[in-house]
Order: structure tokens, then sequence, then C-alpha cells
């Protein structure tokens, strides 16, 4: 363990004051070797400074576009970060005072997406920043916040480029919401797409960092001659896409190789046009960063059907296991497992077993019989719901969701989306795109959610029968959009967007394009017809008195459907079956219809495979005055782990960030912020101070803001 130490305090010597990189290094870790804020001092944390972007109202209707998750990065004492409405900005890191801001929708208004992070590169004077909002990505200089016009068009690379091949992709959802990485001089990324069945393709793609040339593409969904290719129908890659890498990427800069994961093929929870395992979705990819040739593959799910991507960038670390010292790749994943392999070959350094799952699955789907099982370490989520784990805060609430239960399909995790209904484990719970951290000695610290969902499937005849009982714009928002945002159009409360009075922060072109194109979380509808979703956003405008006119015409338009099977040129794919019914799955107060905790924080030895701790992440203080145990809440944003012996953490729905000794899992700090930090911390060193900051923007169903805070020593001169 000593020698893990020095070897990852001297990778870490030129981090020791900045925090460069999306994730602190380039394997990822969220580690910092500072140790100046510590366990014994750490309680005097207090504001250094708090800065405001003014770009978000303060209220308590969330906007999933207004919701701040970017993890900033810090070089040569300037922060670097993004607004809630993705305006890139620079900031003097020790005392918030803003440098420069740039605008990229100055000239071209545009739909919002996430964006989590920034990449800084440079080469003697040339320093920029590279970043996505919107679907462009953009070159800006680092000192001045101008665009670089040598690189792409004026500054800015369409992210379609290169996803041309097979069909028509410009008006397709297409955005970057992690930062990709630099490699010499190599820009890889991924990109956010569309999950229903007009799903862009979810290529990797190698970008001249200096002029945003395309340099290679990788093919998540094969083409013809291409290996993976017999892992799906005849010619899918022409109708079928997604199995793109949102969640971000790592660097192992010796061996010259990135490594990622991918997401679930579209569409979301039926697979009928895809029989097969469907490579490369799904899977830990090792591939050469300026080739885009793939080194290996490891496929976590074969024939997703649960929607469970690969969440977050994996770390890279070295570890002692047998008694030998082993370079390997850690993947934690949405149901609550935790992958160790090998970098070299992808091989799992701990035992995994394939074993049979259920294979009942709605008309014409093909689910793969067997699933992988890490016997360690042991899953930090739920792999099953049973009566048992039926929530028990009152009775009331055991009550309401049993009802439920009764009527539904649970158990396996890998039970198949059906029409009477299924629980889900391991959708929303497990790991999320804050990652986790690793420390020198090998110690894993992960947050974890425990949420299950709630999914009904209709088919798409009838759905459109449905439809079709209703001739007024009514009829297509219950049918289209209900489902998430209620019949009340109030959302749940928690991360769905209220729609009433939606057209003060939205105008009516706005609507249709997010309709369209999707955005966020929130699927493409792009399967309706232009009149139909004019009509639904009338609706949702009050704008009424063309309405019967409007959707009396969208009634009797009817939807296309797909046969199921390969065609040529058959985009958008429809499939027949969608979801009617996709929700968390919570009691009539809106908590987890599961038993506490909701959200943990967990340590895990990957040299042995042990856990050290699990606690409690996040408070309801209303549950906890009625004489309830801590429940821990969901958290999204991961944690950073410090050479002081600290897990900093925010990301729970009581907005605090807290400091956790790291050996024991005790909580020794906590600080409550203006709005929900759903974002992972930083901490850096300027002027001889080291420094923890967070972006603190709200949202989730509580209220917005446009705050980064950071946090110093009480009277700290040295």
């Amino acid at each position: 363990f000593f020698l893990i130490s020095k070897q990852k305090h001297e990778h870490s010597s030129l981090l020791q004051k900045d925090w460069p990189i999306y994730g602190g290094n380039a394997a990822g870790n969220r580690y910092s070797a500072l140790d100046q804020i510590n366990v014994a001092n750490v309680k005097d944390l207090q504001i250094a400074w708090i800065y405001n972007s003014n770009d978000t109202t303060n209220t308590n209707e969330s906007h999933e576009g207004h919701e701040i998750e970017c993890q900033p990065i810090v070089v040569s004492g300037v922060l670097y970060g993004v607004s809630a409405t993705l305006k890139l900005f620079a900031l003097e890191a020790s005392t918030g005072r803003l440098l420069w801001k740039f605008n990229p929708f100055a000239d071209n208004p545009s739909g919002f997406t996430q964006n989590r992070g920034v990449i800084y590169w440079e080469n003697g004077n040339d320093k920029r920043i590279l970043y996505a909002a919107g679907s462009f990505l953009f070159a800006v200089n680092a000192i001045t916040g101008k665009a670089i016009a040598g690189f792409g068009t004026n500054g800015k690379i369409d992210l379609h480029e290169g996803l041309n091949i097979n069909y028509d992709t410009r008006d397709l959802y297409v955005a970057c919401t992690s930062p990709g990485v630099v490699c010499k001089n190599t820009l890889i990324i991924g990109s956010a797409v569309s999950e229903g069945g007009d799903a862009a393709p979810g290529y990797l793609r190698g970008f001249d960092v200096l002029n945003g040339s395309l340099k290679w593409t990788f093919h998540t969904v094969p083409l013809p001659g291409e290996a993976g290719y017999d892992t799906w129908p005849k010619d899918a890659y022409k109708r079928i896409g997604a199995a793109n890498n949102w969640s971000g990427l790592t660097l192992d800069e010796k061996r010259g190789l990135v490594y990622f994961g991918t997401g679930a093929p579209a569409s979301d929870f039926y697979g009928g046009a895809r029989a097969g395992t469907n490579l490369f979705s799904d899977c830990i990819i090792a591939m050469d960063a300026q080739t885009g040739k793939v080194k290996w593959y490891f496929q976590t799910i074969h024939h997703d059907l649960w929607d469970r991507d690969i969440p977050c960038p994996p770390n890279l670390v070295t570890i002692r296991h047998d008694g030998k010292m082993i370079d390997v790749l850690v993947q934690a994943t949405k149901d609550g497992l935790v992958y160790v392999l090998d970098r070299e070959k992808g091989k799992s350094l701990y035992p995994i077993v394939e074993k049979p799952v259920p294979t009942h699955g709605l008309p014409g789907e093909h689910p793969w019989p067997t699933q992988k099982y890490p016997l360690k370490p042991l899953p930090f989520d739920h792999q099953t719901f049973s009566d048992s784990d039926i929530t028990n805060i009152s009775p009331e609430s055991n009550a309401f969701i049993k009802a439920i239960f009764d009527q539904t399909k649970h158990g396996n995790k890998f039970e198949p989306p059906g029409i009477k209904g299924t629980i889900l484990s391991g959708y929303s719970g497990g790991a999320e795109w804050g990652g986790n951290s690793i420390d020198p000695d090998g110690i894993l610290y992960q947050n974890a959610n425990h949420a299950p969902w709630l999914l009904k499937m209709i088919s798409r005849k009838d759905q459109i029968k449905e439809s079709a009982h209703f001739a007024q714009a009514e009829g297509l928002y219950v049918t289209h959009c209900s489902t998430c945002h209620g019949i009340d159009r109030k959302g749940n409360g928690k991360e769905v967007l209220p729609l009433l009075k939606i057209g003060s922060k939205l105008n009516r072109n706005e609507l249709i394009t997010i309709l369209k194109k999707g955005m966020g979380r929130m699927p493409s509808f792009e399967y309706l017809t232009e009149s139909q979703r004019d009509a639904i956003v009338s609706l949702l405008l009050d704008q009424q008195s063309n309405d019967k006119a409007r959707a009396a015409k969208s009634a009797k338009e009817p939807v296309p459907l797909s046969s199921g099977k390969p065609e040529k040129n058959d985009f958008p794919y429809v499939p027949e079956y969608v979801a009617k019914v996709w929700q968390k799955l919570t009691d009539k107060d809106g908590y987890p219809g599961i038993k506490p905790p909701w959200g943990t924080l967990n340590a895990i030895n990957l040299n042995t495979g042990d856990y050290l701790w699990r606690v409690p992440l996040g408070e309801y203080p209303e549950l906890t005055r009625k004489g309830i145990p801590i429940t821990g809440t969901e958290s999204y944003g991961g944690p950073l782990v410090t050479a002081g012996g600290l897990v900093f953490i925010a990301g729970t729905r009581d907005a605090r960030i807290r400091a956790f000794d790291k050996k024991t899992g005790k909580v020794v700090w906590e600080y409550q912020l203006p709005a929900g930090g759903f974002a992972t911390p930083i901490t850096y060193m300027v002027d001889g101070k080291q420094y923890v900051a967070i972006a603190a923007g709200g949202g989730r169903g509580l209220k917005t803001s446009g705050t980064y805070v950071a946090f110093e020593l009480t009277n700290k001169k040295d």
C-alpha cells in the first residue's frame, strides 16, 4: 500500500494546486493530494466566496435545463465553469471575481442541454476551453473568452458531424452532456441522443483539437464487415440508434488508451427490432485514442431492456490483488455493481457468473437468456424487490405501495417489461452520472440511490386507439405527456418539470423544438405529426381559440407504425411497444416506495472486494422530526476524496454539502448550500490556501439558483 500511495502521490504532484481535468486527473479518480484541510480542522471551513451567474430564477419551479451539474476545473488560479443556461465563464479562483463570460447562444438561440464539465488544452500560448452547448462544441480562448475562429466554423463544430452515414440526422437531438478527453492533439467525445425510435447514432468520434476536423468514427451499432455486426439483425445500423457514450471517458496516458462505457440501444424497454446481444451497447471499452480502434470490450448487459446505461466514467487505479500490483479499470453501474477489470485485457479480477434470467417478454421481443452477476464486490444497491422491501415509514405508505406491488411483476431485476407493469430495480438506483472517487490505498467511495421505478408498457396500436377517443388537444396531452407531468400538469414534485405557467419560461418555438428533439431526460416526440405537436403546445400555452380545429385534424392523422422487421431505410423506427407509465415508485407523499435507507455512501476496498463501511447520505428533516431514523435521500453528483482524510459530497435533496471521515464514514462537517448542489465538488490551492468549491444550482423539483460556492479555512493565512 505504501508503494501505491507513493505512485499516486507522485502522479498527483502536478495536481497539488489545480483541478485541471473533469474528474481531477486523467484517470478520473476525483482524488486530491492536498491536505491543508483535514479531519482535524475541517470544522473551521467557512464561505470564501459565492459567484452568482444570475442566469436562472430562484423559484420552486424546476426546469431541467436550469440545473447546474457542472464540475468546474481550475488551471493556474482560474476557475472555469458553466452557468445554468450554458454560459461559459472564468473566475479568479481565490475570490470568485468574474474575468469573462462567453454566451454560446448569442447568435443562434437554442434549447438547453446539460453540461457536466469542460476541457482545458494548451500548447504554448494557445490556451483554450472546449465545451458543448446545444448541438455544438465550442473552442474558446481561455484568456480572453472569445471563440477561436480557426476551430471548425467560427469557433464551433456541429455535433452531428460524422453521424450522417445512413440517414439524415441534422434535425435529430444530438448533444454532449459530459466532456471528452484530449490525447495529444485528438479530442475524443461521446454524445447524448434521444432514447426513442428516432435516436441518432451513438458513435464515438475523434476530432483534431486544433481545427475541429473529424479524424475517426467508431460505430457503436456496427456496419457490415465490422466486429459485432452479427450480434444484431441484418442492417440494424440503418434504423437503430443510441448505444452512446453520454457519461464521459478517462484516459490512460501511458498506454494511449481511452476507456468509456456505452448506453442502451434505442428504443428503451422494447427490442423487438434488435434481436441479439447488441454489441457495442452497454459495454466497457478500451480504445486507441489516435485511431478509434477497439482494444477490448466487456459487455455488462446483453440486449438491454431496462435502460441500464453505463452511467459514469470508469476509474483507473493500481491495486494489490493476490500479492500483485495490477493496473485496473473500475466501473460502477446503475444496478449497483462494481466491475474491477484488468486494464490490459478487460478480464475481471473477481469471479463473475452468467445466470439464466426470465425470457417471457412482450410479443416480438427477444430477451437474452443469461446475464452477468459479479460475486465480488457485493452490489451496493438492491437486486430484487419483494414485499419485505416495501417502505415501512408509515402504515399508510406501506399500504399504498403494497397495492401497486400486488398488481405488478417484481422480484428479478431482469424481469422483461410488460403490459401489466414491472417494478424496476437498478434503473435509477445504484451509481449515477456523478461517479465516485478512489484514494491511493485503492478504496472506492461510491454514493448510491435506492429508488425503484414503475414501468408499464402499451402497444402503439392501443396508444393510438386511446388517443383517438379525444377530439381535442387534452387527449394528446393525456396520452403523451401526463405519464410524467401529470394530468394536473404539476410534474412529480421532484425532477419532472411542472407545466403550469410554462409560457413564462419558454416560448412556442422553444416548446415545439423540445417536443420534436427531446431535451435532457425528456424523449423526442418526433413520431407525432407537426399539427399534433402544435396542438399540445397550444394547450400548454392556453391558446385555446383554435385548439378544437387543430386537435380535430391531429386526431385524424395516424402515427406511422413500423413492422418491427428490418427494412431498408426504415427510419425513424417506431417500436411496437412504448412506455405508458414510467415513473419512480413513490408513496402518496413522494417518498421512495422502498424501505430506507434511500441514499447511502459506501467505502469499498478494491484490493479485497470487501466493504469498509456504509452510511446514510442525506436527510429529510421533516421525517427526522417524526422520530424516523435518518433515511438518506437520492443524490446526484459524486464524491471528492483528499489526502486530508476527507470525503466531500453534496447532491442530496436537503441541499447540504458534507465532509465524511474517510476511515469511519462519520460526518465531520456540513453546510447548508443556497440551493441543491447537484454536482461534484472540487478542491484546489491558490497562494498557499486550499479551497473546496461546488456548483449549487438547485433544481430537481427544488428551488433553482445560479451559484457556485467556495470554502476556505477560518483565518488560514499560510
